[in-house]
């Protein structure tokens, strides 16, 4: 093990004898009493040395037998240290790229602090490059989404769309002024490629060893295919237990959600029976927005609010990918212009839908799940910048 404090909390000594790391009340943690010795052989652990080292460095400052191991101890239950020898062959063979590892610097770091445990960033980022991601759309909010997973080490990003670039389409981040007449799929392509670190690991790319799906993302170029989705392009992902997430921005409000885990929380067809119960003319109304007739009219797409929309949806995935439960597992996340103040609605699995989900449903509303638990948790150790955190002793 060569032990990190990881460089993402920053440190500040609270009086004389504790220091708290962290700045936001959801990370920030106070350690104490650190005497002078102590707080050297914290300034060691920068993931050069390893332990034998660092016990000598203890004893060369007078410190006793054993405080070497207990400071690591203490400092790791805290979530305070990485490892930066920690992980699988997967997260070894990503620290030898190193270019692609700079690019990622950033994420990984957000990561170490996400996931407490030392050596746990690296293995969410292993983790993604393993990933195969589609995205069926690639409008403002879609294109978006797959850049964003593609440059968050994503390491395969599909995008499904038909027809030519148009102008509507150009996103910063996305599809290019240049790609205007281009077909959107190849656009795509090569829009992914270019905010991509690196290339994905040869047996990932094609063929056989190619990985199944992790997740689809809908993000339509007409926002009511996520807003008022239609159960019957889903059949696919739900009979093989594909978890896909509904995105895209109608009128004006942006939609995340839900994230339908098949058999598990509610689907695209619990959604619209829900609605269906509470307003008698819904089917006819959808059949009508549904219908075939062009529209002759680009579909209103807010650029500011379909680079938000397309943020948080990519947020919700990586989420996933990385082994949490996000917040749009069984909600839906709602956010309108002007106001710009998100509101969230929980989609209850409906006790007719052929999706099994109201039998067991891991029916998770936007509060609940893994990250709720964690806030709770949080807020209950009273990890604040004003409120001292339960106290770590270094010394003694």
């Amino acid at each position: 093990m060569h032990p990190m404090m990881k460089p993402a909390l920053r440190r500040a000594w609270r009086d004389r004898q504790s220091v708290q790391f962290g700045v936001t009340p959801e990370r920030a943690t106070t350690v104490g009493p650190v005497d002078t010795a102590t707080g050297s052989l914290i300034d060691l652990l920068d993931g050069t040395r390893g332990m034998d080292l660092l016990r000598a460095a203890a004893r060369s400052m007078g410190l006793p037998e054993g405080r070497a191991d207990a400071l690591v101890q203490r400092l790791a239950g805290a979530g305070l240290l990485d490892d930066t020898t920690a992980g699988t062959p997967a997260a070894v063979a990503l620290r030898g790229r190193t270019a692609a590892l700079e690019r990622l610097r950033p994420d990984l770091t957000s990561l170490s602090v996400v996931h407490p445990e030392p050596g746990g960033a690296i293995e969410r980022l292993a983790g993604r490059r393993t990933a195969r991601v589609m995205v069926r759309g690639a409008g403002r909010v879609g294109s978006l989404v797959a850049a964003t997973l593609s440059a968050a080490g994503v390491g395969r990003v599909e995008v499904r769309e038909s027809g030519l670039t148009e102008p509507g389409d150009v996103a910063p981040g996305g599809l290019s002024p240049e790609e205007i007449g281009e077909r959107r799929d190849t656009a795509a392509r090569r829009m992914v490629r270019r905010a991509a670190p690196d290339r994905p690991p040869r047996s990932e790319e094609t063929g056989p060893c190619a990985p199944g799906l992790a997740l689809v993302v809908v993000a339509p170029r007409d926002g009511l295919g996520a807003y008022a989705p239609d159960p019957l392009p889903a059949e696919d992902w739900m009979a093989s237990g594909v978890p896909h997430l509904y995105a895209g921005v109608v009128e004006a409000t942006g939609v995340v959600g839900p994230l339908v885990l098949p058999g598990g929380t509610a689907c695209a067809s619990c959604l619209e029976s829900g609605r269906s119960a509470r307003d008698p003319a819904r089917s006819l109304l959808l059949a009508q927005w549904r219908s075939g007739r062009r529209r002759t009219v680009p579909a209103a797409c807010d650029i500011a609010l379909a680079t938000t929309v397309a943020g948080l949806a990519a947020c919700h995935v990586l989420s996933f990918l990385d082994g949490d439960l996000p917040g749009s597992a069984g909600a839906r996340w709602e956010v309108t212009l002007p106001g710009v103040r998100w509101r969230s609605e929980r989609i209850t699995p409906h006790p007719e839908c052929p999706c099994g989900a109201s039998g067991g449903s891991r029916g998770i509303g936007a509060a609940d799940g893994r990250e709720g638990q964690r806030a709770e948790a949080k807020s209950k150790g009273n990890h604040a910048s004003d409120i001292p955190a339960a106290r770590e002793t270094m010394s003694g």
